[in-house]
């Protein structure tokens, strides 16, 4: 069947909002002589905004627990702060143009809550393409369970084999995998240390290919 819609994951595939995040937790963790290394951080994202094995990892290093609420606060005016550095990913508007020139259905699918999602796409000029975003509030499951994606199709209204995923972690391969869909993996600056053997395909970029060559992709791989 022909490939009828996209759905992108937002945090790390459309705006790089992991590498904000991860600065703002390191200079926490150097504050507290806690080292975290890339592969071990890279690992916690994708299922949380706000990964709680965070401050589990500080818990243990302390032997004691810490305020969550206030260190939440402090870390999220930090990430805000190196956000505003940040622009949306080489290829995503292309992308985006593209597939609403084809014809083409376009989902967000985030573990993330639909004011930070909605808030940056607003802000980017990006939230008209979308015929919906689907946010954490929206399921019962985050990634890596497949909740997101399989209620990104069904607003969609097209089945697992017309769609594609483009994801940047494992938990969301993963997720896009378990809901049956061709996953293409576009590991970002943070995520680009791990593997990715269950995604059908890894680019280094959105740009690596046209629309075109990307809706060939499921056919020819089955």
């Amino acid at each position: 069947m022909a490939i009828c819609a996209l759905i992108l994951d937002f945090d790390g595939l459309i705006l790089d909002t992991e590498s904000p995040m991860r600065t703002s937790w390191l200079e926490i963790f150097e504050e507290y002589g806690l080292i975290v290394s890339i592969e071990q951080w890279a690992s916690l994202l994708g299922a949380s905004a706000d990964p709680p094995e965070a401050y589990d990892l500080l818990e243990e290093h302390l032997g004691e627990r810490v305020d969550r609420i206030a260190l939440h606060d402090r870390r999220m005016s930090r990430e805000l702060q190196l956000l505003e550095l940040e622009t949306v990913l080489p290829g995503v508007r292309k992308l985006i143009s593209d597939a609403r020139s084809a014809g083409l259905g376009l989902a967000v699918a985030s573990s993330s809550e639909r004011t930070w999602v909605e808030g940056l796409l607003k802000q980017h000029d990006l939230i008209e393409p979308f015929d919906a975003i689907v946010c954490a509030e929206d399921v019962a499951h985050t990634k890596p369970l497949p909740d997101l994606f399989l209620k990104a199709l069904e607003y969609l209204k097209v089945q697992p084999n017309e769609a594609i995923v483009f994801e940047d972690s494992q938990q969301g391969v993963k997720a896009a995998k378990s809901a049956g869909i061709f996953c293409v993996a576009v590991p970002n600056k943070v995520t680009r240390c791990l593997t990715f053997e269950e995604a059908d395909l890894v680019v280094s970029s959105i740009e690596d290919y046209s629309l075109p060559e990307y809706v060939a992709m499921p056919s020819s791989a089955r």
